[in-house]
């Protein structure tokens, strides 16, 4: 069964292509017009559309311009008489699936929705297929295993779905751009625009243009209409970093957009309207800033609907080994290098650190020591020299290997294998040297099934 929208300001043609689509166990809906047809779509979920090309107001050939830009996937049949076999023909041109000529009889008409439905069916399973492997591609940029990481992700598979406005805290570096892009890409969204606005990175006067743009000679310097990050994100997501640095000026004008979706642009008078979901980001503390009066209390409110911290890396070592080796693939790639392993001395460094920068200094840093790295092997001497200090007596001379083409499931197996094989077995002492909690172990060790 399918629902199916007719179309046709003629009631019979209405009528008779409903008791026919019906008694084959369609659902079925009308409208007299294009206009009236797209109002229904807002709360029938259509199928397949039969439109007549001939109508009053918005016509056939109007309505299918606008379904193939705001319903991609939603195939439409056209209907016309002998005399309008132009404007067929034109239509399917501009995306129609098929076409029927007045008078058709039932025959044609089943005909012609069977092949239509047939290759919808074809077109949403592909669709389907395309989104599994969008959504594994975009948990796979997502690096770690330690508990910590995992409730952030968890949190992440939960709230994505929804239209929630989501407030991303904590320290700088510890990954909320690439979170906001995983809410973004794992939304119903995923296939309108991802925009990001940096409000740190622009001074006062060019925020307010940035986010809501402006008109031809708005002020000086507009020598054309430019759209905002707003328009730009219309049926998307906006992420909005270092939100906290917003002057209040501007969040006056965004608590506004927050409340109704309206703005104008600068030096504009026509009111636009939008439908962006809003991701924001601060390591700062709004309920400080608040205090201080340098934040709105009610546009905080607004957008703490749902709120997710980010652990700094210090507080999810275990991790640390995994990012390791997904930056260096990444750069060994990058920078045409044959780098693949790390020497346990420098491995020890990197988790004994504290990172103050995060991730976002991690990665900086390994990308420094694949490129000065003189053979495949990065060393101690080939980190900065905060992180070099005195070598650890009780490491191993052993290398632990980070090879370019394991996964990194492989690449954790592999590191409590060579632990278990240094300690003799002892879990105690492995969970120590591995920086994890015993509990934590024990699950791997029976998620690899090494017990």
């Amino acid at each position: 069964m399918a629902s199916i929208l007719i179309v046709d300001d003629e009631r019979n043609t209405c009528e008779a292509l409903a008791v026919i689509l019906r008694r084959e166990g369609h659902a079925v809906s009308s409208a007299a017009s294009g206009d009236s047809a797209l109002v229904c779509l807002q709360d029938f979920s259509a199928d397949l559309i039969l439109s007549d090309v001939k109508m009053p107001g918005m016509d056939g050939l109007s309505l299918l311009s606008r379904i193939k830009s705001e319903y991609p996937s939603l195939p439409v049949v056209m209907m016309s008489g002998h005399s309008d076999v132009i404007a067929a023909v034109e239509a399917m041109k501009q995306g129609a699936f098929d076409y029927l000529v007045k008078p058709f009889g039932k025959e044609d008409v089943l005909r012609a929705v069977q092949k239509a439905l047939a290759m919808r069916a074809v077109l949403v399973e592909n669709l389907a297929l395309k989104r599994q492997v969008q959504n594994h591609s975009a948990r796979a940029r997502v690096v770690g295993g330690s508990r910590a990481w995992r409730q952030v992700c968890a949190m992440v598979e939960q709230v994505a779905p929804s239209r929630a406005t989501v407030l991303l805290t904590g320290e700088s570096g510890t990954g909320k751009e690439l979170i906001a892009g995983l809410l973004h890409r794992l939304s119903p969204r995923a296939e309108r625009p991802f925009i990001t606005l940096n409000a740190a990175a622009l001074p006062d006067t060019l925020l307010e243009a940035e986010l809501f743009g402006y008109e031809k000679g708005a002020f000086t310097g507009a020598l054309q209409r430019k759209p905002g990050r707003f328009e730009l994100a219309d049926g998307g997501t906006l992420f909005l970093d270092e939100i906290g640095e917003m002057p209040v000026g501007v969040q006056t004008k965004l608590l506004r957009v927050l409340q109704e979706g309206t703005f104008e642009r600068l030096g504009g008078t026509r009111t636009l309207r939008v439908d962006v979901r809003i991701i924001a980001a601060t390591n700062k503390s709004l309920e400080q800033e608040v205090a201080a009066q340098r934040f709105r209390a009610d546009l905080y409110y607004r957008i703490n609907v749902i709120a997710m911290q980010l652990p700094p890396l210090r507080e999810r070592r275990e991790d640390i080994p995994l990012l390791v080796a997904h930056f260096l693939r990444h750069h060994a790639r990058e920078n045409g290098k044959t780098v693949s392993q790390v020497h346990p001395h420098a491995l020890q460094r990197l988790q004994m650190y504290d990172w103050p920068g995060n991730v976002r200094e991690l990665e900086n840093v390994i990308e420094r020591a694949v490129v000065l790295a003189a053979t495949p092997t990065i060393g101690v001497a080939d980190l900065p020299p905060h992180l070099q200090g005195k070598q650890p007596a009780h490491v191993s001379n052993d290398h632990f290997v980070l090879p370019g083409t394991a996964t990194l499931a492989q690449i954790e197996r592999e590191a409590i294998v060579q632990a278990l094989q240094r300690h003799a077995g002892n879990r105690q002492a492995v969970a120590r040297t591995l920086d994890i909690g015993v509990a934590t172990l024990y699950r791997k060790l029976k998620e690899y099934q090494l017990q």
